[in-house]
């Protein structure tokens, strides 16, 4: 990997970067950022495939930082494209995809890669989604002696992969590594017997008739019954200048991020439990907090409100929505609208984290399986959508409550419910 993967510093960046016969993928990362944990594989496993056409950079930002504020790099993980010596291309930043990633790259070099020869696979049991439930589901269905695989576009472990700290996972001595509780269900699943393909994005399904097709990029798989267990991601700020600011003010993550706002003026947008405890977690190090909530209560456990209430560093603003981001290289006012009186209002801040809910990762499956107004799959108790044979489990799932366990007790189901299915047929 060293061959391919160069490591490149403030001294070094002009010869590594803008003097490049090539064009140059430049990836700035720092440590204890779950999204670059994300991340940093992703990189290096497209790198292996495209290492001839374009060069890849690392660069550790935390050892850099002079090198970085002069490029405007205000959040990790972040990739810049250069070419010829110049900046091409948009910027790439928090949870990025390999989707995403790879359809940058083919903009700056063109479609040089030459396309795999495709593979057939044939399984009994494929699950889409490597989170917690996608695990818990092999963990069964594997143990069952059923041909499982597991497919996903990124790498095993979903959106817990990427949580720095969970402290009420049953079993666990108080506080566990997200990462380190999803390597634990991996290995599982594994010894068991499953079969794991990660960073494999699905093009295209066909879920009627006994056989359900999954295709990706390179592969085709043939299976007797599948599962859903994409899960969600976080759901964008909805306001002007979002995009534009995204990564220069606008973050998705405080713990890879808030170091950044030292005696800072921040914001935090959103009132459910994760915005409660992200904001009292920036109060380490922004000078205030303030949060921003559609509602006139936090949606948040008590525990957490009381954290936030009781905190002489954060202040609330009920009943309001963020309009717009305004700024220059970084985000310096937010224009804020109170929905019950319409006052709007102008505040300056030097950043702004937004915590406004979860989208479930569906776009795929509509038209195919039965869906709500929210793009959630519907199910019966035994996991099972409209379609048989198609079963549904985790965040992806119409329910009320989406926490690890809840996710682990689906896919247990699920397994459990496609081992009869197919035994059955």
């Amino acid at each position: 990997m060293d061959d391919i993967i160069f490591k490149s510093t403030l001294e070094s960046f002009d010869k590594d970067v803008l003097k490049s016969d090539i064009p140059v993928a430049v990836l700035f990362y720092t440590e204890n950022c779950p999204a670059c944990d994300s991340f940093v594989p992703i990189f290096e496993r497209t790198a292996e495939r495209y290492s001839k056409h374009i060069k890849f950079v690392k660069i550790y930002r935390q050892q850099n930082r002079q090198l970085a504020e002069s490029l405007r790099v205000k959040s990790s993980p972040t990739v810049l494209f250069y070419k010829e010596g110049n900046e091409v291309c948009d910027r790439l930043n928090g949870y990025i995809s390999k989707p995403e990633f790879t359809g940058s790259i083919e903009k700056v070099v063109g479609n040089v890669c030459k396309k795999a020869k495709r593979e057939k696979v044939y399984c009994d049991f494929l699950i889409m989604g490597g989170g917690p439930a996608g695990l818990s589901a092999a963990i069964y269905a594997a143990r069952a002696k059923l041909h499982t695989v597991v497919v996903d576009e990124g790498l095993i472990g979903g959106q817990v992969a990427t949580t720095f700290h969970v402290a009420n996972y049953p079993g666990t001595n108080g506080v566990v590594r997200g990462v380190d509780l999803m390597e634990n269900m991996k290995k599982q699943a594994v010894d068991f017997g499953a079969h794991i393909d990660d960073l494999k994005e699905i093009s295209d399904i066909n879920l009627e008739g006994k056989e359900k097709i999954i295709i990706t990029e390179n592969t085709d798989y043939y299976a007797k019954a599948v599962l859903i267990a994409t899960g969600a991601t976080p759901r964008r700020l909805q306001a002007d200048g979002e995009r534009e600011f995204r990564g220069r003010g606008v973050h998705y993550c405080a713990t890879c991020d808030g170091a950044l706002y030292h005696d800072a003026n921040v914001l935090v947008v959103g009132g459910g439990e994760s915005a409660t405890e992200e904001a009292v977690f920036l109060t380490r190090y922004a000078k205030h907090v303030t949060i921003v909530n559609k509602h006139d209560y936090f949606r948040a456990s008590k525990t957490a409100r009381d954290e936030v209430l009781k905190n002489p560093n954060i202040s609330v603003m009920w009943d309001s929505e963020v309009r717009k981001v305004n700024g220059d290289n970084f985000v310096k006012s937010v224009i804020i609208e109170n929905i019950k009186t319409g006052k709007v209002e102008e505040l300056d801040m030097d950043g702004l984290f937004v915590y406004i809910g979860m989208q479930p990762k569906t776009e795929l499956f509509m038209g195919k399986v039965g869906m709500n107004e929210q793009g959630y799959i519907t199910t019966n108790e035994d996991m099972a959508t409209n379609i048989p044979g198609v079963f549904a489990a985790g965040d992806v799932r119409e329910k009320k409550i989406r926490q690890i366990v809840t996710a682990v007790g689906d896919g247990a189901i699920a397994g459990i419910m496609a081992e009869r299915y197919i035994n059955e047929k």
